[in-house]
């Protein structure tokens, strides 16, 4: 059976968290090939917020708008789950959601949210113009100049990831087309990291190739992982750690 690079790797990956080990990569790959893979380890997220910062002021996301947002659960003695996010946790939390009985809360934890890189993406396949594309190393963009903000991928997606970017928005290249994370893939490109991890002050954002056997991301390929929603069938690259 003949497999391109991104259907191998993409098996590869998937025996790596289903077996709880890392995956073989072929001797025949270059070394310099990359791949890009992201887990969010929410034993360490305190929902302080600077992702969300950092995210707003490297890629220009207008006041209302977020590219990544922090959402807080918390769950009371009868099982009960409460979710809040003021202000998509820019501003961080306070110790206790409003208005909750705190005797009863048994625990809770921060869920950071962005742009999951699915490999069978909904919007690529609906954009009637090919705007939204995959790169090689797994990213998905959009092509600001082929962009029509028609928003069918807005809708397509099953994770909220995008927006159209508002007319009055302080970058005129991107007004009135659609915008999402991008694992802030210009920075990516020059050897950086995305700026919601660089920032992070307890490492609970991990990103890498994940083709590099010592990569911080790829050590995180031995753990047992979780995929957002994954009956969505969009299979997802983006991996939550729960302990």
């Amino acid at each position: 059976m003949n497999l391109n690079r991104r259907e191998f790797i993409k098996l590869g990956l998937k025996a790596a968290v289903v077996a709880g080990g890392i995956a073989a990569v072929s001797a025949s790959l270059s070394p310099k090939e990359k791949y890009w893979g992201f887990v969010v380890d929410l034993t360490r997220c305190i929902g302080c917020g600077k992702c969300v910062q950092a995210c707003r002021t490297e890629n220009k996301v207008p006041e209302g708008f977020y590219r990544t947002w922090v959402e807080r659960y918390t769950v009371t003695e009868e099982g009960q789950v409460l979710v809040d996010s003021p202000k998509m946790g820019e501003e961080g939390y306070t110790p206790y959601p409003p208005e909750t009985d705190i005797s009863k809360i048994k625990g809770g934890y921060f869920v950071p949210k962005l742009c999951n890189q699915c490999e069978n993406a909904p919007c690529v396949a609906v954009c009637p113009v090919g705007a939204t594309y995959m790169t090689d190393d797994g990213v998905v963009l959009v092509d600001y100049e082929k962009c029509i903000g028609c928003g069918y991928c807005v809708s397509a997606c099953p994770y909220g990831a995008r927006y159209l970017y508002p007319e009055d928005g302080e970058s005129e290249y991107m007004r009135g087309k659609v915008d999402k994370c991008t694992w802030c893939y210009h920075r990516v490109v020059r050897g950086l990291e995305p700026a919601c991890v660089y920032v992070c002050p307890t490492k609970a954002r991990v990103f890498g190739n994940v083709l590099d056997p010592n990569s911080d991301v790829r050590k995180y390929y031995r753990l047992k992982l979780k995929q957002p929603r994954p009956k969505t069938g969009a299979d997802p690259k983006l991996y939550y750690y729960t302990g």
